[in-house]
């Protein structure tokens, strides 16, 4: 028998009492005060709140954002989800964190999942959705949208994402740069999510192709720590952090 059918004994066994909601709420890249009326108003009456975290216990970014809107008696329930590439453990962690989810939800309990950014935009939510709703179908699941990452980022280089007819080509973590060349052909707008391993490969590319005027460097977006490098000038040896977003616009526009 496998791991998930061990696991559909959760929602099979248990008794038919009404099942809590799992809420997904984004909670923005980091300031808390971009976190939705809609998102803090649910994260306040719930009496229990999800939240990822790595392997040594360490809290995630999403908890950071909003602990100082919850309240001492709302339960926090910590799910290890590694930050890892590894297809294999990955699924073994969303699947025993579906299992503690289901575990809480059959009680009747509202559980308020947090994730940073948007809870659609490359977020865990999406496999935790996934696999709450293999072991138990009968769960309500209601996403609450939240600000993105590259939507603040572009909102910090006072520049607007996209105008007019443009197109857009957003790209998450990077690992084949023929992506990026491949985007830079067709699209008037690139967005590269977490560039920090790639990083001195796309900026010789842009610098082959003089348009290191034309990209822009946010760090940390919306956090303490937020670093802003309009231009990649002066760049070339530079080690962004992981948390770095790049925005190259083909034509400049700002505000």
């Amino acid at each position: 028998m496998s791991q998930m059918d061990d696991n559909q004994a959760i929602a099979s066994t248990s008794d038919p009492l009404p099942w809590g909601t799992l809420w997904g709420i984004g909670v923005g890249p980091g300031d808390a005060d971009w976190l939705t009326l809609k998102g803090l108003r649910v994260l306040q009456s719930v009496p229990v709140v999800a939240m990822p975290q790595g392997h040594n216990g360490k809290p995630g970014m999403a908890y950071g954002i909003v602990k100082d809107f919850l309240s001492a008696d709302q339960l926090l329930l910590p799910l290890s989800l590694p930050f890892v590439l590894d297809a294999h453990t990955l699924e073994q962690a969303w699947q025993a964190a579906a299992v503690q989810l289901v575990e809480v939800l059959q009680t009747g309990q509202d559980v308020a999942f947090i994730a940073e950014g948007d809870i659609s935009f490359y977020s865990t939510f999406t496999y935790m959705a996934k696999y709450v709703h293999q072991l138990a179908p009968e769960v309500p699941i209601q996403p609450i949208p939240g600000i993105c990452s590259p939507l603040a980022a572009a909102a910090a280089l006072h520049m607007p994402l996209a105008i007019a007819d443009e197109t857009i080509a957003i790209l998450p973590a990077l690992y084949h740069v023929d992506d990026l060349i491949q985007a830079l052909d067709w699209a008037e707008v690139v967005v590269l999510m977490k560039v920090s391993s790639v990083f001195p490969k796309v900026w010789a590319i842009l610098a082959e192709r003089q348009w290191l005027d034309r990209a822009s460097l946010v760090e940390w977006v919306g956090g303490q720590q937020q670093t802003l490098f309009p231009t990649l000038h002066d760049l070339e040896h530079y080690q962004p952090p992981y948390f770095s977003i790049l925005i190259l616009r083909r034509t400049p526009y700002g505000f």
